[in-house]
């Protein structure tokens, strides 16, 4: 695994959404679905709304593997869970996309049980 570069962590954390997709056991990427993301402590975080009944996160925990795109641009990545900054996490899904609805549900069970890490490949 290699770091985010200083330039793209910035460019994904301007984003408003990024999309995601997991692989495939034959390699191919699953359907990309747009999704809510943030930056802590230098690494990108997202989260299944849905919960682990989300699609897009049955689809990652088959391999933990797939991609991003954010600005036209795809990445491979790994998507490792990681729990261990849930309430940085929280607090950066509050300050970017405010205290409505859909963030408070992104803020708690089931959600915050689903917090992957996202690593370029």
């Amino acid at each position: 695994m290699t770091d985010w570069s200083t330039r793209d962590l910035d460019a994904i954390d301007r984003a408003s959404e990024i999309r995601v997709a997991g692989r495939r056991g034959d390699g191919s990427l699953r359907t990309l679905t747009t999704i809510w993301h943030v930056v802590v402590d230098g690494a990108l975080y997202v989260r299944s709304y849905k919960g682990p009944d989300g699609q897009w996160y049955r689809g990652v925990q088959h391999h933990h593997e797939g991609a991003i795109r954010w600005n036209g641009r795809t990445v491979d990545v790994a998507f490792v869970p990681d729990a261990s900054h849930d309430a940085e996490v929280d607090a950066a899904y509050l300050a970017k996309y405010g205290d409505g609805g859909p963030t408070r549900a992104m803020i708690r069970r089931p959600a915050t049980g689903t917090t992957l890490r996202v690593e370029p490949r």
